[in-house]
């Protein structure tokens, strides 16, 4: 068994630059992009808050005190929601442990504020159905994928070719949150738009060749030990995006998969149009899927499996949801007038 790094050990970085630090430490945790541009945004603005009257200091010299007047600045005068705090005070952490190496009881002690649970919004067969309708060409195939299968938005954009398996009838997620693989099923109904879907990424991804482009993406360090395995088949986006893009780690110009704002934009001119006046968002199509499987009768099990949660304590959410959408128990007024009827 290897030994690990010892607390408070140095982590050898190759950058010297603070926030080309959290960068690499970043790349080399295989965190998302997401996270990355996150982290190094709550990080450059609790270094720069500190600095503001005009004396910067380096977060080794700052402490418990100055984490937490950070936070104090962000809940009390920016009121920021609980989520936003934590998703700041987990950038700080993450600072502190994973590029400085320090290790100080004051990391443990620092409270995050408790978020409310709330029940989800979620659209009712018949709404989804006037949704779908208001949509068109690849959103709208995007759109009923998602509902079909309960995949997150980002599980549906990064689908590459070689997960779509239309003799199994089923959908490999590979890497997802908390970087899980899983099966969901592929709704049998869009099966053909799935297949017409593939040849237009067929034909792309052909003239990508045909004019030596650079290849997709692939995960971690699979290009370094197969360098051409980027151009396969396989591994192309079944979503590709119709322009190319640059990388923004590498640099590299190379086609991405199709854009996520294209489907939040699709889904937000389609809500109105299909008189709904519940809050909806791409993420909606999800909590829809949950709630419609269990009201027809599919175990919980099956259901937490099929949206990827780490514990069944997150999908018994939507259990609260099926007494909304039931009706609940029956309110004594009803009796009341009943009985005086």
């Amino acid at each position: 068994m290897k030994p690990g790094r010892a607390a408070g050990a140095p982590i050898p970085l190759k950058s010297t630059r603070l926030l080309d630090q959290v960068r690499e430490r970043i790349r080399y945790l295989h965190y998302s992009l997401s996270t990355e541009s996150t982290y190094v945004h709550w990080v450059k603005f609790f270094v720069r808050w500190h600095g503001r009257s005009g004396s910067m200091r380096h977060p080794r010299e700052m402490g418990a005190r100055e984490v937490e007047a950070f936070l104090t600045m962000l809940a009390v005068d920016r009121k920021v929601s609980a989520s936003t705090h934590n998703q700041a005070l987990s950038a700080i952490l993450f600072l502190y442990r994973e590029v400085l190496a320090v290790k100080l009881p004051w990391l443990d002690d620092i409270g995050r504020p408790q978020q409310k649970r709330r029940i989800p919004s979620v659209l009712t067969v018949n709404e989804v159905a006037g949704l779908l309708a208001q949509m068109q060409g690849e959103t709208a195939l995007l759109a009923r994928l998602l509902y079909g299968t309960g995949m997150r938005l980002m599980e549906g954009l990064r689908l590459r070719v070689k997960n779509v398996d239309f003799e199994r009838h089923v959908i490999i997620v590979r890497e997802a949150k908390g970087g899980k693989d899983r099966v969901v099923m592929l709704p049998r109904s869009i099966a053909p738009q799935l297949r017409q879907q593939m040849y237009s990424a067929r034909a792309l991804w052909e003239a990508d060749r045909q004019a030596q482009h650079c290849g997709v993406e692939t995960p971690h360090a699979l290009e370094a030990k197969y360098p051409q395995i980027g151009s396969t088949w396989g591994w192309f986006w079944l979503f590709p995006s119709p322009t190319f893009s640059t990388d923004p780690r590498s640099g590299v110009v190379r086609r991405h998969h199709l854009f996520e704002e294209r489907l939040q934009r699709a889904i937000k001119k389609a809500v109105p149009l299909a008189g709904i006046v519940k809050p909806v968002s791409v993420h909606t199509l999800r909590h829809s899927f949950a709630t419609h499987l269990l009201q027809a009768g599919t175990d919980i099990r099956t259901v937490q499996e099929l949206l990827g949660h780490s514990d069944v304590s997150t999908t018994m959410i939507y259990t609260h949801v099926l007494k909304v959408a039931a009706g609940g128990t029956a309110s004594p007024l009803d009796a009341l007038l009943s009985v005086s009827a």
